[in-house]
């Protein structure tokens, strides 16, 4: 079997991220000419490819902190990812179009209560380039320490004096008594391209990103 056809050939591929926000994404996907059932499958589905022939599209599932990676070397032609891992991992992307989707923030938060931070302050984070780079924006050298998941653990348990991390509603830090201290930048989905690549695709790139911004302008129609 031969491999992906690589960025550059008849179909236009797009990496869309796997989960949440891809349940998010289906219904502006729908707009553009994809259906729904394409993209989240049916039962036990477990395609990682997802043929489009209607648009002369080829869908990759992969999981978000990947899909930079696949437009950047070139294996997709666009993608769907958010600005936290293109921040994080220092991709330098064109961003055409903010899609609007799985907006969050990335927030410093601390214990409730607490009133002034140790000089220099622990962060605990899963983004530790964007934690060091926000706290070094302030003129503070903090200690960042990487952890994987349960960051709300790190103040409770006293491995770090506050955490860096995404918050939607804030409901998990509530329940574990945490506050948000201060927004390190806003955070949502955004259609990325790679820049070279992007000019070689002309046309049919830029048609892509057309009907990706129609299809959001309708949305946000009244």
């Amino acid at each position: 079997m031969e491999g992906l056809p690589r960025a550059g050939r008849d179909v236009l591929t797009l990496a869309v991220p796997k989960g949440r926000v891809l349940r998010a994404l289906a219904p502006l996907l729908a707009r553009v000419g994809v259906d729904p059932v394409t993209v989240l499958g049916e039962g036990e589905d477990r395609r990682l490819i997802r043929e489009v022939p209607a648009l002369g599209w080829r869908l990759l599932l992969l999981k978000p902190d990947d899909v930079p990676t696949w437009v950047e070397y070139g294996a997709a032609d666009l993608g769907v990812c958010g600005r936290d891992v293109l921040l994080e991992r220092g991709f330098d992307l064109y961003q055409p179009l903010d899609l609007g989707v799985g907006r969050c923030q990335m927030v410093v938060a601390t214990r409730q209560g607490m009133k002034t931070l140790p000089d220099p302050p622990r962060i605990a984070t899963k983004y530790p380039r964007c934690a060091a780079a926000h706290f070094a924006s302030k003129g503070i050298q903090a200690e960042v320490i990487y952890v994987q998941g349960s960051v709300e653990l790190a103040p409770l348990t006293g491995l770090a004096d506050a955490i860096v991390d995404l918050v939607e509603t804030g409901e998990t830090l509530r329940q574990n008594a945490l506050e948000v201290r201060e927004v390190v930048f806003d955070v949502s989905s955004v259609l990325v391209a790679n820049r070279a690549a992007y000019k070689l695709r002309g046309a049919r790139a830029r048609a892509a990103v057309e009907a990706f911004r129609a299809a959001f302008d309708t949305e946000k129609s009244p």
